[in-house]
C-alpha cells in the first residue's frame, strides 16, 4: 500500500515532465472548425481540458467555419514559433501553402478529425480521427436491414468540400447500390448545424411530400433540426420517417431512447488525450503512426438505452 502514494508522485512528475520542451512550456496551436455543432463542442472541451489537465500552453483559434480564418490562424502561429499545429481542416483542399510555411518553421502538424486532399503527405505528421468511410457504410448497412432494402431517401449533407461529407455521402451511396429499392431522391447541405437541417427538411417536405421514406443526416444535429421540422408537419419521426444519423452525441442517443430517431452512428470527439499522447514523440523527433482512428459504434433501439447513462457527450 506504501507503493500507491509514490506511484502518484511518478504519474503527476510525469505530467509536468511532458508539459515542458527542455526547460520551457510546450506551446500547441490548435485551429478548431468553429462550433457548428454540439460534436464541435465536446470536441472542442475535450482539447482545452486535457491541456489543462497536463499543463500545456494551448493557442486555440476559432475558424468560424471558414477556411482564410483557418489559414490565417496557423500563419499567427507560425509567427509565434509554437511547438506544434495541431489542424481540424474545414475543407479537404487548399492547405499545401500554409502547410510548407509550418514546414518552413520547423512545426509538425497533427492533422485531427478530418484529412486533406495533397500529394505531399510530409506537409503533416500524422492523422488522429474517425473512420468517416466506414460510418457512412454502418449506417446504410442498418438502413438495408431497418427496411428491408427499400424506400425513397433523402440526404442533409454536411459543410460541402469537407472531409466527413465527401466520405459519409460516398460510403452511404455506396453500400445501398447493392439495394435497388432505397433510392436516394434529393440531397442538399445542411451545414452540419441543426437550424440547416431544419431548413432543409422542410424544403424537402414541400417538394417530396409523403413520398419520403428515410433521411439520411451527416450528423445528429442536421437530423435532430430534420425530426423537429417532421413533427411540425404534423408527421411523426422515428415512425412516420426513419432517421438514420452520424455523431452519437448525448441528445442523439436520447432521442433513438425516445423513439424520434431509429439509428445513429458514433463519431467520437474526444480527441484530446490522443492528440496530446503524439506530442512528446514528435518534439523529441520520434516516428509516430502516419494514421489513428478511434473505435465507432451504432446506436439503435436494441442497445441505447443501456449506454444512454455513460454517454460523455
Amino acid at each position: 500500500m506504501k507503493s500507491i502514494p509514490c506511484l502518484r508522485l511518478l504519474f503527476f512528475l510525469s505530467l509536468a515532465v511532458s508539459a515542458f520542451a527542455g526547460d520551457r512550456q510546450v506551446k500547441i496551436g490548435f485551429a478548431q472548425t468553429g462550433a457548428e455543432s454540439a460534436w464541435r463542442t465536446a470536441n472542442t472541451n475535450s482539447m482545452k481540458g486535457e491541456a489543462a489537465k497536463r499543463g500545456f500552453d494551448l493557442k486555440f483559434a476559432d475558424g468560424q467555419g471558414k477556411q482564410e480564418n483557418q489559414i490565417r490562424a496557423i500563419r499567427s502561429f507560425v509567427a509565434q514559433r509554437v511547438d506544434v499545429i495541431v489542424l481540424a481542416p474545414i475543407v479537404e483542399t487548399g492547405w499545401d501553402p500554409v502547410l510548407r510555411e509550418a514546414r518552413r518553421a520547423g512545426i509538425p502538424v497533427i492533422l485531427t478529425d478530418r484529412t486533406i486532399q495533397t500529394a505531399d503527405e510530409s506537409l503533416y505528421a500524422c492523422f488522429i480521427g474517425s473512420d468517416f468511410y466506414e460510418e457512412g457504410r454502418m449506417a446504410a448497412d442498418w438502413l438495408a436491414r431497418k427496411v428491408n432494402g427499400q424506400g425513397a431517401i433523402v440526404e442533409l449533407q454536411g459543410t460541402p468540400g469537407s472531409a466527413p461529407a465527401n466520405e459519409r455521402r460516398r460510403a452511404f451511396a455506396d453500400a445501398i447500390a447493392k439495394h435497388p429499392g432505397l433510392k436516394i431522391i434529393d440531397s442538399q447541405s445542411g451545414d452540419f448545424r441543426r437550424a440547416g437541417g431544419k431548413e432543409v427538411m422542410e424544403a424537402f417536405l414541400k417538394k417530396h411530400g409523403r413520398a419520403i421514406r428515410i433521411v439520411y443526416a451527416h450528423n445528429d444535429d442536421m437530423a435532430l433540426g430534420a425530426a423537429q421540422a417532421i413533427e411540425e408537419a404534423g408527421l411523426k419521426p422515428g415512425t412516420d420517417i426513419i432517421l438514420v444519423s452520424i455523431d452519437a452525441i448525448r441528445e442523439a442517443v436520447q432521442a433513438v431512447v425516445d423513439g424520434r430517431l431509429n439509428c445513429t452512428v458514433e463519431c467520437n470527439p474526444l480527441f484530446g488525450p490522443k492528440v496530446y499522447d503524439i506530442i512528446g514523440p514528435l518534439i523529441r523527433k520520434e516516428p509516430v503512426p502516419k494514421k489513428s482512428y478511434n473505435k465507432d459504434e451504432l446506436f439503435d433501439a436494441t442497445n441505447a438505452a443501456a449506454v444512454i447513462a455513460q454517454r460523455e457527450y
